[in-house]
């Protein structure tokens, strides 16, 4: 089957009938706008309107009171909502309507089960023309002898497409007569809207004749393994397509789900082979069960003569064997049971089994387009066959009494009911002419129906009047709750019985009850009964999706499955199944693990599973990822203490086939007695656990411990939240432990890190909390363990959860969750054992998902074992130590000290015998590679022996193996390349190449540029407040006052001289003060230029910084290696280094410091006129004032040199070369000029605003203060973040 074309098709098809069907209401006035009213000249029998056109458009006859009804339609559907959506919907369902009919006719057509044997759509010759269009009168159709004429008129005047719009819509009544829940009569507007042609080759049924391969329709084709290529499934497959732009725009937009929109946002297409699993399995196990036995002791020995495991190893043989002469393929025989299971078995399927195949009831209550329903007709034609029948017989056996269907969806349920019928009429082919119609229906309602109606049914008998009244009331809204709403029992024979009298009367209201009441009593019938076998694919829509009557609904009446849809009719599924009876379904698997529905599980674990198939992700080949992860499963409605069920597990192979053939090969099988299930917490179905498995959760849990919780919501984290370093230092927590500050140290949740770090983020919490409580949106839970040491993990993740030490000082997020431990000698234990294989294998038992909220950590099982202690706190102590020192190597870490290339600086200093050494950037790095190696082999062995101890303490050898891979490894690694990465490493995010190492030594370098680190201390030494009580001021050689006058006088020149800062303040006299070897920038702007323009710019800077740190010796050596590093063009490494700077620097500080960058980047625009960089923490009112007058200015007057003397060299040079080089950068030089002076009027604006900024703000809003005018204007002279 060509799926693709398919598609292509439905989806096309669906816009073309919209747009065709509008253009036709259109004519008539009636548009997305609104409906006009018929132009003044209109009469009685013509009516026109105004369509732009010179003349008016036209309508006579039943379009008349065809648009009339039209026109009413929408005007009742606006009443509910609004006009544009009444239109919108009003228009959808006609086009779906006739789509319906166009595939269902196309489908008829190619296997000739049109009753004319005359095709309507194409031609048994190849033809454009339709067959019907060329020999109408061979069609058996009842023309008048008006019609007669029309049609000869037509076809002599060669209007086809009017004569086939005409027999179009008399063979779609025609067929009202063997098919009358698909085929309507349509004399109404459905009828005016009709748009079709034939001779289009654009048009709607062109394509569908030739776009989808006709074989893909024709039930009798073969494919080269003799496999039939058509199916009446393909019925389904376009109406899935058909749903996949209304699909997608209610899933987009923001909102809940409306009761329009549920058919297209649940319709999902079952696989077919998962259809047959579900069926075999439940209807074909009723089968198999009246015959399991038979055989077993077929060899003349008795029950006392076998082993019992003989016994069950005969009867699973006979199983197999009995479906195989079936044809099910995917029917999976019962697990082998203890003796004492089988005999109440045994017991269980003689009380129920089946008399005759009659007896036998299968609903699909979410049937959608029947492709269940088709399946199980199969296999009942099989059970028939076997009982004698004949399959004319069997085909009627099965549309009067088995199959049942209902769906929420009209047209799904038109397309169920002809799959069905088609696949009775391949059966039996007279079975259009005896009027049988199988018990099919869409959801019915009782909204619209009169009082009038009603009262002539009751027809003044009470009873009457209650029955009908309890259905009505039962079935109000009903199209909104679908198959979930429950029956009151009532009389069904006496409505029926009255039913009848009404097709024989003759009353006004006749036509009316048997419109709108019929439907219902079969609805609600359908609805009321028990069923042998219940199989469907329900709706997948989770509560947060659903509108607020349907979540009321579902809260009121399934509170045990309310947080999706598809849980809710696991539930009422299981309340339609019969005592002792069926129930198969495919679902997401989210009920088998997640807290939200474990008191579902609960009542699921009173019922036996018989198998089950899990899945997971991508079963459906139409949903890709790992979103809808899947399991379908097949319930008996009877509960056997020990009994065990079969469970396929096929969640690894990535596609539908694979799974399938997976399956069909019998691996991943598990046996598993789900009583075992409720040992573990929360009982989750658990069936690939092993008894040691199982029996680790039994005995203590964390909770014994100590205590998992949350703590702060705060409702707006873009006000109570910010990473360290956007705030001062000075009013947070980090340097003084002390919970009186107003930025507290946060455990929040970070990357993926084990044993220590991902400490950046701090939280206001002033006052206790007070301001995030009165904000009226936060919450704040277990402050009476805030500040204590924990162990933290993220709430959220996508990879294997990680657990670390949080020390003291710190408070809980509801990101960054916290157990604490209740005696600190056990918080080694602990930590070391939720990071160990044991925690991650119950952690995927009882949550297999991305979330990891307190409760699920506080069951795991934790089992004591003293012996271990020493051993494992060493470990942990180890593993901390390991993790800290690569956390606070970074500067993300507000114990960064100085960065480990400048720490290794002497690293290989003699390594030439050098003398004095020389300090090679080359050596450090290398040395600090091997340091970071180390490290990584440390603590990858040291999780391993923890692996190891603990898979010993669980006796889990046979389970788990100890090993780490190294991706899973959370300290980093260094390789020179990318290509140097091995493929063990690969998806870690702890790799980091000598870029990496060279690009954080250069935002080392700025900080200390900036004053932020300092060559001559370890650690912070600037981060807000006053620079010059940190840094001593000088002017030349004259140390400054807080008022900025020369201590003890100046000197002669001192005016000339540069303010500069040679010395720490940290000395009441400044010549005690400590010199620095290293000074920070005096005015905390740093230009970046494209070229040596300034001899303070950043590449200068850098260079006197390197020759501070490694000495000038080296100095070109190390530019070359950091050149080298970087990569990139130029012709030297200083212009690479600079190229690095003016391309690339600010987007890395923004990658490492999270889009919160320290370090602001003004910069003009592309043509690189100019860039400078300030600090966030030195900012004052004056620092755009003196960036405009002292550099921006300074680069215009640079520019406007350059210029002269390029244009000189123009003037005065003889040689080509040197005039055309001159010419190039000249131009250059002007954009450059230009771009500056543009910049400079956006500027001025903002330097004579002389912005204040609060660093409690935070980056994103000041970064935004800072390029707003005064006036409230905004100017964009930042580098985008």
């Amino acid at each position: 089957m060509n799926k693709t074309a398919i598609k292509n098709f439905a989806i096309w098809a669906r816009n073309k009938l919209i747009a065709d069907i509008q253009y036709r209401a259109g004519l008539m006035g009636i548009t997305a706008d609104g409906i006009k009213d018929p132009l003044p000249q209109s009469t009685g029998t013509m009516e026109f309107y105004d369509i732009g056109t010179s003349e008016p458009y036209a309508i006579s006859g039943d379009a008349i009171p065809q648009r009339k009804k039209l026109v009413e339609v929408i005007r009742k559907k606006e009443n509910d909502s609004n006009y544009a959506t009444a239109y919108k919907y009003i228009l959808e369902e006609v086009a779906y309507t006739w789509f319906n009919r166009l595939i269902a006719i196309r489908f008829m057509e190619v296997n000739d089960y049109l009753p004319s044997h005359i095709r309507v759509l194409s031609s048994e010759s190849g033809k454009i023309e339709p067959d019907l269009v060329t020999t109408p009168f061979d069609a058996e159709l009842a023309f008048t002898s008006a019609e007669e004429e029309t049609v000869l008129r037509l076809k002599t005047e060669n209007k086809l497409d009017e004569l086939f719009r005409l027999l179009f819509i008399k063979q779609c009544n025609a067929l009202n007569e063997i098919l009358p829940a698909l085929f309507e009569k349509t004399s109404d507007y459905t009828e005016l809207l009709l748009n079709l042609s034939v001779v289009d080759r654009e048009g709607v049924v062109y394509h569908l004749t030739h776009d989808i391969p006709e074989q893909d329709f024709d039930i009798t084709h073969l494919d080269e393994d003799g496999n039939p290529t058509g199916q009446v499934e393909i019925i389904g497959w376009l109406y899935q397509y058909y749903n996949t732009e209304p699909k997608n725009a209610a899933f987009a937009k923001n909102g809940k789900i409306t009761k329009e929109e549920i058919p297209a946002v649940t319709q999902l297409f079952t696989p077919d082979w998962i259809v047959r699993y579900m069926v075999e399995n439940s209807l074909g196990r009723i089968f198999i069960d009246k015959r399991k036995e038979q055989g077993v002791y077929a060899d003349g020995r008795s029950l006392d003569e076998m082993s019992w495991d003989e016994v069950e190893a005969k009867r699973i043989s006979n199983e197999e064997e009995i479906a195989g002469q079936m044809g099910w393929k995917y029917y999976l025989p019962e697990a082998a049971q203890t003796r004492e299971v089988r005999q109440q078995l045994d017991e269980v399927q003689k009380q129920n089994e089946y008399k005759d195949v009659r007896d036998i009831k299968v609903i699909d209550p979410c049937m959608g387009s029947g492709h269940i329903l088709v399946y199980a007709f199969d296999v009942l034609m099989k059970m028939y066959e076997n009982d004698g029948y004949s399959q004319r017989d069997a085909a009627q056996c099965i549309l009067e009494h088995n199959l049942f269907g209902l769906d929420i969806d009209e047209r799904a349920a038109q397309l169920a009911y002809f799959a069905v019928m088609m696949k009775a009429r391949q059966y039996d082919r007279r079975i259009f002419s005896r009027g049988i119609q199988p018990h099919v229906y869409a959801i019915a309602e009782s909204n619209g129906i009169d009082g009038y109606t009603r009262d002539y049914f009751a027809n003044n008998d009470p009873k009457l009047r209650a029955a009908l009244d309890s259905i009505m009331n039962d079935l109000r809204d009903a199209k909104k709750y679908g198959s979930i709403l429950t029956m009151a029992p009532v009389d069904f024979a006496a409505l029926y019985s009255r039913m009848d009298e009404v097709q024989n009367d003759i009353s006004l209201y006749r036509e009316s009850a048997l419109n709108t009441i019929l439907p219902l009593i079969r609805v609600a019938e359908v609805m009321a009964q028990k069923y042998d076998v219940v199989v469907t694919n329900p709706p997948y829509m989770g509560s947060s999706n659903m509108d607020a009557r349907l979540s009321e609904f579902v809260k009121k009446h399934y509170p045990d499955s309310k947080s999706d849809l598809f849980a809710v009719f696991i539930e009422r599924c299981g309340q339609m199944t019969g005592k002792n009876r069926y129930q198969a379904m495919i679902t997401q698997h989210a009920w088998m693990f997640l807290s939200s529905f474990e008191k579902l599980r609960a009542i699921l674990l009173l019922k036996d599973t018989i198998n089950m198939a899990h899945l997971g992700p991508r079963a459906f080949e139409e949903i890709g990822g790992e979103v809808v992860q899947t399991t379908s499963f097949v319930l008996r409605n009877s509960h056997i203490a020990d009994y065990k069920g079969t469970y396929c597990r096929l969640i690894e192979p990535t596609t539908q086939q694979g799974k399938e053939e997976m399956f069909l090969a019998g691996e991943n099988r598990y046996t598993a007695q789900q009583s075992n299930f409720s040992k573990i917490p929360g009982s989750p179905v658990a069936y690939w656990l092993s008894d040691k498995a199982i029996e680790s959760f039994v005995g203590n849990h964390i909770s014994d411990w100590g205590i998992a919780q949350e703590g702060i919501k705060t409702g707006d984290n873009d006000r109570f939240l910010r990473m360290w370093y956007e705030v001062s230092i000075d009013c947070s927590n980090i340097i003084d432990s002390i919970s009186s500050a107003k930025w507290i140290k946060t455990a929040k949740a970070g990357e993926h890190r084990r044993w220590y770090g991902s400490h950046y983020v701090l939280t206001n919490f002033s006052n206790n909390g007070a301001e995030i409580i009165a904000s009226g949106h936060g919450s704040i839970t277990g402050k009476n363990n805030f500040y204590k040491e924990a162990i933290s993990w993220n709430r959220i993740a996508t990879d294997h959860l990680a657990f670390r030490k949080i020390p003291e000082g710190f408070i809980p997020n509801m990101g960054g969750l916290c157990l604490y431990p209740a005696m600190r000698e056990s918080f080694n234990y602990l930590l070391a054992f939720l990071n160990t294989k044991v925690a991650e294998m119950q952690l995927n038992v009882i949550n297999p998902t991305m979330s990891f909220p307190p409760g699920t950590i506080n069951s795991l099982g934790c089992k004591k074992c003293p012996e271990y202690n020493n051993l494992i706190s060493s470990l942990v102590n180890d593993n901390i130590n390991i993790a800290q020192l690569n956390w606070d190597s970074a500067e993300l870490s507000w114990d960064f000290q100085h960065h480990p290339l400048m720490r290794l600086k002497l690293a290989g200093a003699y390594a030439w015998g050098d003398k004095p050494p020389v300090m090679r950037l080359a050596s450090a790095y290398n040395a600090w590679k091997l340091e970071c190696e180390g490290r990584f082999e440390k603590l990858k062995a040291n999780e391993e022996e923890l692996n190891r101890i603990f898979i010993d303490i669980y006796g889990l050898q046979d389970e788990l193996t100890p090993d780490v891979t190294d991706k899973d490894v959370t300290v980093h690694r260094i390789f020179d390349t990318k290509d140097d990465v091995p493929e063990s490493m690969q998806g870690s995010s702890y790799v980091r190449t000598k870029r990496d190492e060279i690009v954080s030594l250069l935002s080392y370098a700025v900080g200390c540029m900036f004053g932020r680190y300092s060559l001559d201390r370890q650690g912070l030494i600037f981060a807000g407040g006053n620079f010059d009580s940190v840094y001593w001021k000088f002017k030349g050689q004259a140390a400054l006052n807080e008022q900025g006058d020369p201590i003890g006088g100046g000197y002669a020149g001192i005016s000339l001289a540069d303010y500069h800062y040679p010395k720490f303040h940290d000395s009441e006299k400044w010549e005690d003060a400590t010199s620095l070897s290293y000074e920070p920038d005096a005015d905390g702007i740093i230009p970046i230029t494209d070229e040596e323009y300034l001899e303070d710019d950043i590449v200068s800077r850098l260079c006197d910084w390197l020759k501070a740190v490694y000495g000038a010796d080296t100095l070109e050596e190390n530019l070359d290696f950091i050149a080298g590093a970087l990569g990139g063009k130029g012709n030297s490494s200083r212009e690479i280094i600079r190229s690095y700077f003016l391309k690339d620097f600010f987007k890395d500080h923004c990658k490492t410091y999270q889009k919160r960058p320290i370090y602001w980047l003004f910069d003009s625009g592309k043509q690189n006129g100019f860039k400078a960089l300030i600090y966030l923490h030195r900012y004052t009112p004056d620092t755009i004032g003196n960036l405009r007058v002292d550099y921006l200015h300074k680069m215009q007057r640079v520019y406007e040199s350059e210029i002269n003397r390029m244009q000189d060299m123009i003037d005065h040079s003889t040689n080509a070369r040197e005039v055309a080089a001159s010419t190039k950068r000249k131009e250059k030089l002007q954009k450059q000029l230009k771009e500056c002076r543009d910049y400079d009027e956006m500027i001025a604006h903002l330097a004579l605003s002389r912005t204040e900024l609060d660093l409690d703000d935070g980056v994103k809003v000041n970064y935004e203060k800072i390029q707003t005018a005064s006036d409230g204007k905004k100017y964009a002279v930042l580098a985008k973040i």
